[in-house]
C-alpha cells in the first residue's frame, strides 16, 4: 500500500477520534458546521499567502490544514447521516468529468475561450436541472458571503456567458471613466449621502470588470496593492527616521515628500 493510500484512512480515523463523545477533544466536540466556517476561510487565505510569498515548504502544511476543514465537515455530516467523505470524493469526481467533456468524452481540442464558454453552458444546465423546470436562478450558486470583489467578478462572468458583456476591455475602461464622473457629481452635492456611497460602489464594480477583461483576479490585484502600499509606507517610516523624524511628528507635507523620494527608488 502506498504512503498516500494509507495516510487517508489514518486521517479519517484521527478525525473520528477527535469527535469521539467519550474520549475526543473538547474543542472539536463542541464545533458544528457554522462554527468551523471562519477557520475554513482563514485556512484558505493562509494557503493563498504561502503561494504569494513563494513559501512552498510551508504550503504543504497549510494545504493540510485546509484539507482538515473538509475532513471535519465530512465527519459532522457522517454523524448526522447526511453524507460521508467518500460521498464528497464521488461527487467531485462526477463533477470534474461532467464539466470536462472535451477531455473525458469527446477528447476534442478546444481553445481557452471555447472551454470557458462550454463551462458556463454546463453550469447553466446544472442550475436549470436544480430548478426542476422553473427559470434558473442566475445567482443561486454564487456564495452570498464571497468577498465583494470576487462576487462582482462571478456576477460579471455569469452575465458575460449570456452575451451581456463589452467586446473588449476598452468598453469596460470607458465605463470606469463614466463612473468616476458620476462619483464626482455625487460628492459635489453631498459626499456623505447614500447616493455618493452608491456611486462609489458602482465605480468599484466597473473596475472589477476591467480586471476581468484582462484576465486578472480583482481580489488578488487588491491584495497586491495592499502589500505594495504597506511596503512603501514602511520605507517612508524608515526614511523619516533616518532624517531624524517620525510618523508621529512629521507633517503631511513631510510624509508626502518622503513618499515621493521612495517612489523614485528602483
Amino acid at each position: 500500500m502506498s504512503k498516500s493510500a494509507s495516510a487517508l484512512p489514518e486521517l479519517l480515523a484521527i478525525m473520528a477520534k477527535l469527535r469521539d463523545p467519550q474520549n475526543g477533544c473538547p474543542w472539536d466536540l463542541k464545533q458544528d458546521f457554522k462554527s468551523i466556517v471562519p477557520h475554513t476561510l482563514e485556512e484558505a487565505y493562509e494557503v493563498a499567502d504561502c503561494i504569494e510569498r513563494g513559501d512552498f515548504t510551508e504550503l504543504k502544511t497549510e494545504l493540510g490544514d485546509l484539507l482538515f476543514q473538509v475532513i471535519f465537515y465530512a465527519q459532522l455530516a457522517a454523524e448526522q447521516k447526511l453524507f460521508d467523505f467518500e460521498d464528497v470524493i464521488s461527487a467531485l469526481n462526477d463533477k470534474l468529468v461532467r464539466r470536462h467533456p472535451h477531455v473525458f468524452a469527446s477528447n476534442s481540442k478546444l481553445s481557452e475561450q471555447q472551454v470557458a464558454q462550454q463551462w458556463q453552458a454546463i453550469k447553466a444546465q446544472e442550475r436549470a436541472t436544480k430548478n426542476s423546470g422553473n427559470p434558473p436562478a442566475l445567482w443561486q450558486d454564487i456564495p452570498a458571503n464571497l468577498p465583494g470583489l470576487s462576487k462582482a467578478k462571478k456576477i460579471q462572468q455569469r452575465v458575460a456567458g449570456l452575451g451581456f458583456d463589452w467586446p473588449s476591455y476598452h468598453g469596460a475602461l470607458e465605463k470606469v471613466a463614466e463612473e468616476v464622473d458620476e462619483v464626482k457629481e455625487a460628492l459635489a452635492v453631498d459626499p456623505y449621502s447614500a447616493h455618493s456611497a452608491e456611486e462609489i460602489g458602482d465605480l468599484l464594480f466597473a473596475t472589477v470588470n476591467v480586471a476581468r477583461h484582462i484576465k486578472r483576479d480583482p481580489e488578488q490585484l487588491l491584495r497586491n496593492a495592499n502589500d505594495k502600499f504597506s511596503a512603501r509606507f514602511e520605507k517612508v517610516q524608515a526614511y523619516l527616521h533616518a532624517h531624524g523624524q517620525s510618523l508621529d511628528t512629521a507633517t503631511l507635507e513631510e510624509m508626502d515628500a518622503a513618499w515621493d523620494e521612495i517612489k523614485k527608488q528602483p
